[in-house]
């Protein structure tokens, strides 16, 4: 996956702030985790939808 990079500066950020007792910018380093996975799903959905994958068809057109 093309965006592995930015999982693990977020995940070398929560580990550093957690050490480092810097207990809000853990929790957002998480957040922003959280956001990335789930924005990085979409875009693969969305490639996928439009290469024809899981299902065949793109989102957004008749079968």
């Amino acid at each position: 996956m093309r965006h592995d990079w930015i999982f693990e500066v977020l995940e070398d950020l929560r580990a550093y702030a957690l050490q480092n007792g810097l207990l809000a910018t853990a929790t957002k380093a998480e957040e922003a985790l959280r956001v990335a996975r789930l924005e990085v799903g979409l875009e693969d959905e969305e490639t996928d939808s439009l290469r024809g994958g899981a299902g065949g068809t793109p989102r957004g057109r008749p079968n």
